[in-house]
């Protein structure tokens, strides 16, 4: 079965972070997500599990009030409703997974 392929061009979520909704289907949603040098995702929280894989830079990530510095073939779960943040210090690209598929993420 084909998936819904909802956006390829860039969303700025945040100054220096970008995501792209690859596509998502009833259950899970794939974002690619972007950071510049300095791009900073603010503490925040929402009730969808996310997993995660580094494809290129380091990530760091804040879960609840673990710190984790994660490099490329590296991934994380976050389970929902638990507080998280992220920045990069250089160009970063991750994967992003969310369950069930975010539907802020869907349309914009």
């Amino acid at each position: 079965m084909r998936a819904s392929v909802a956006h390829v061009d860039p969303v700025e979520m945040f100054t220096g972070v970008h995501r792209k909704t690859l596509v998502y289907g009833d259950k899970a949603m794939i974002c690619q997500i972007s950071f510049a040098p300095g791009g900073d995702v603010p503490l925040h929280n929402h009730p969808n599990e996310q997993t995660g894989y580094v494809l290129e830079g380091t990530l760091k990530l804040t879960i609840g009030e673990e710190l984790l510095v994660l490099k490329p073939g590296e991934a994380y779960v976050i389970p929902g409703n638990t507080p998280h943040a992220a920045t990069a210090d250089e160009p970063t690209v991750v994967l992003d997974i969310f369950s069930p598929p975010r539907e802020d993420y869907k349309d914009r």
